[in-house]
C-alpha cells in the first residue's frame, strides 16, 4: 500500500480530527483574508485590521465546521447566521461567508439533490439579497456578486461530489451482486448436475441388480432339476451385468473431462502390494521400515483400498515435508474387528501440514469416514510426524465394501 492509500485511510479512519484541521485551516485563510484591503489607493494592499466583532464571528463560524459532518444542515444554518451578522453589522469585506460556502457544500454533498436545490437557493439567496439590500456596499459591489457565484459553486460541486459517490457504489454493489449471483448460479448447476447423476446411477443399479438377483434365484432353484432353463437364467444375468457395466461406464463418462487419463483395467491396489509400494519410496531415497501384525487376512475390497491409499499418501507426504534424512515406519496390525494402519516419521518438517488441513490429509479423512473409521494426524512428541488410521472390517463393512468395490 503506498504512502498516500494509508494516509487516506487513516484519515477516514478519524473524520472529526480532519473537520477539526479543515475548521483551522479556514479561519487561518479568513483571518488572513481580513487583513487585505482590496480597493486602497494605490490598489490591494496588506494593511488593514479587522474589527474584533469580525474576529469573533469568524472563530464562531469556524467552530461550527467541526461538527459538519455530524449535523451538515444545522452547521449551515449556524454558519449562515454568522454570516447574516456579518454582512449587517460587521466588515463587509471580512470573508466569513467561506464557513457557509464550506458547509453549503457539505449539505450538498451528504444529501439528495431536491434537498440541495431547495437550500442551496435559499442560502444563496438570502446571503446575496441580504449583502446587496442592507449591507454597506453599493448592491452591485463584487464582494456581493462574490457570495452569489461561491456559494452555487459550493452547491455545484457538493451535488457533483455526492453523484459520483452513488455512481461507485452503484458500480460496487452490482458486481458484488453478479458475483453473487454467479456463484449461487454455479453451486445451483452443480447440485442439479449431482442429482441427475445419482438418478442416472440409481435407476442403472436398481433395475439391472434386480434383473440379476430373480435371474439367479431362477438358476439357483432349477440347476439340478433342468439345468438347460439354469443356463438360459445364467445367460441373462450375464446380458443384464454386462449391460449394467456398459451404462455405469457412460454416466462416469460424463464425469470426466478432456485429457483425464483412461479408467484403469488393472485392479485395484491393496495391502498384498504394499511391498511394491514401498520399494518405490526406498529407490526414491525415503528408508522405510514395515511391521504387519494383520494374519495376511483378506480385507474386503472398499477396506483394503482404503488402507492402501492411507498409507500411500501418508509416506508422499513424508517424502515431500519431512526433510532429506527422514525415517518412516509402516505398521498394520488386526485388533479384533478393525485394522490400524500407523505411519510414523522422524523427520524435522519443513512446509508440511501440522494442523492436519491439507488435501492430502482431507482426502484420507474422507475416505476413511466413508467406511465407518477414523483417522488421526498431528506431530509426534520429540519431532516427527504421525498419521494413524482405523477401520472396521466387521461383516456389515465387509458387505459394504464388496458391493462397492
Amino acid at each position: 500500500m503506498s504512502i498516500l492509500a494509508r494516509a487516506g485511510v487513516r484519515v477516514r479512519a478519524h473524520p472529526l480530527a480532519l473537520d477539526a484541521t479543515l475548521a483551522l485551516a479556514v479561519l487561518a485563510c479568513m483571518i488572513a483574508g481580513s487583513f487585505v484591503e482590496p480597493h486602497g489607493p494605490r490598489g490591494p494592499y496588506f494593511g488593514r485590521s479587522p474589527d474584533p466583532l469580525s474576529v469573533a464571528l469568524m472563530l464562531l463560524g469556524s467552530v461550527a465546521l467541526i461538527f459538519r459532518r455530524r449535523r451538515p444542515l444545522a452547521v449551515l444554518a449556524a454558519t449562515g447566521a454568522v454570516s447574516l451578522v456579518e454582512v449587517i453589522t460587521g466588515e463587509p469585506r471580512a470573508p466569513v461567508a467561506m464557513c457557509a460556502v464550506i458547509a453549503l457544500y457539505t449539505v450538498a454533498a451528504s444529501t439528495d439533490r431536491p434537498t440541495t436545490w431547495r437550500v442551496g437557493l435559499l442560502t444563496m439567496t438570502v446571503l446575496t439579497g441580504t449583502a446587496m439590500l442592507s449591507g454597506p456596499l453599493p448592491w452591485y459591489a463584487q464582494e456581493n456578486l462574490g457570495v452569489f457565484a461561491w456559494t452555487g459553486m459550493a452547491a455545484a460541486a457538493g451535488d457533483a461530489v455526492r453523484s459520483r459517490r452513488a455512481f461507485v457504489d452503484a458500480i460496487r454493489e452490482r458486481a458484488e451482486r453478479a458475483e453473487r449471483t454467479r456463484e449461487e448460479e454455479a453451486r445451483r448447476r452443480v447440485a442439479e448436475e449431482r442429482l441427475r447423476i445419482a438418478r442416472d446411477l440409481h435407476d442403472v443399479v436398481a433395475h439391472h441388480i434386480a434383473l440379476v438377483n430373480v435371474q439367479a434365484g431362477v438358476a439357483s432353484h432349477v440347476m439340478d432339476k433342468r439345468p438347460d432353463q439354469a443356463k438360459e437364467a445364467l445367460a441373462h444375468v450375464r446380458e443384464a451385468s454386462r449391460s449394467a457395466l456398459n451404462e455405469l461406464r457412460a454416466t462416469v463418462g460424463l464425469l470426466r473431462q478432456t485429457g483425464d487419463p483412461e479408467a484403469p483395467t488393472e485392479p485395484a491396489p491393496g495391502l498384498a502390494r504394499l511391498d511394491e509400494l514401498l520399494d518405490t519410496f526406498r529407490h526414491a531415497g525415503l528408508p522405510v521400515d514395515v511391521a504387519r501384525a494383520d494374519e495376511n487376512a483378506t480385507l474386503p475390497a472398499a477396506v483394503d483400498l482404503a488402507a492402501y491409499r492411507v498409507i500411500q499418501e501418508a509416506l508422499t507426504n513424508v517424502r515431500k515435508h519431512a526433510g532429506a534424512g527422514a525415517k518412516a515406519e509402516v505398521s498394520v496390525i488386526r485388533v479384533g474387528p478393525r485394522v490400524e494402519v500407523t505411519v510414523l516419521d522422524d523427520g524435522p518438517g519443513e512446509d508440511g501440514e501440522p494442523d492436519g488441513s491439507g488435501h492430502g490429509l482431507l482426502g484420507m479423512r474422507e475416505r476413511v469416514a466413508a467406511l465407518g473409521g477414523s483417522l488421526t494426524a498431528g506431530p509426534r512428541y520429540g519431532g516427527g510426524y504421525r498419521v494413524h488410521a482405523i477401520l472396521p472390517v466387521d461383516n456389515r463393512t465387509a458387505a459394504t465394501g464388496e458391493t462397492t468395490g
